[in-house]
């Protein structure tokens, strides 16, 4: 086998997963590591390698494909990627294109409750694509950046782990077991 030759389609059925999240998990870990020890020249160098990255692009079709809710909206170009053989081309094809320029994104308006239209864009799966390798990137370092108290539009954090940390806050007793209130021991023993 050629090391430098062409590369091979790639096989959706013969994808191990397991090590692909681990590749990016690695290098999302090593890019939050570095961001926290303040060398920014190896947090771009990572995230050029992550961008590059063969298992980014992998998992970054499979969440926009697979994964996400709107698996099934078509965008401006009307293209919807189901079939296992069409996520394969569309690895394949996000490989080789390095200037990223997106498509316009399909303009849908939905009726509100007070009468109002809302517009709604939905960009191309291939440009879907693009912004998950890239949240993918930029994600770990920001990440390093943030307040442990800031609970707002970050990953794994929602209203209830900012209410939770609130009410250990205020709670004057909170080194004690009894420190909880009676609704909380009713929704315990529920």
């Amino acid at each position: 086998m050629a090391v430098n030759g062409p590369k091979p389609p790639t096989n959706w059925y013969q994808v191990n997963w397991r090590q692909v999240t681990r590749r990016v998990k690695n290098l999302r870990y090593r890019i939050f590591r570095a961001t926290q020890e303040g060398d920014y020249k190896r947090v771009r160098s990572l995230q050029k390698l992550m961008l590059r990255s063969y298992a980014n692009r992998l998992l970054s079709v499979r969440r926009v494909t697979q994964d996400n809710a709107g698996k099934n909206t078509a965008g401006v170009d009307k293209v919807l990627v189901n079939p296992p053989s069409a996520r394969s081309q569309l690895v394949d094809s996000l490989r080789g294109s390095s200037p990223w320029h997106s498509q316009p994104a399909r303009r849908i308006y939905i009726p509100k409750a007070n009468g109002k239209q809302r517009p709604l864009g939905s960009p191309t799966i291939r440009d879907w694509a693009y912004q998950a390798m890239v949240k993918s990137a930029l994600e770990p370092e920001w990440e390093s950046k943030f307040e442990g108290s800031s609970y707002r539009f970050r990953p794994g954090l929602s209203c209830h782990d900012a209410l939770s940390k609130l009410y250990l806050l205020c709670c004057p007793h909170r080194k004690s077991p009894g420190c909880l209130t009676p609704i909380f021991k009713a929704a315990s023993s529920i």
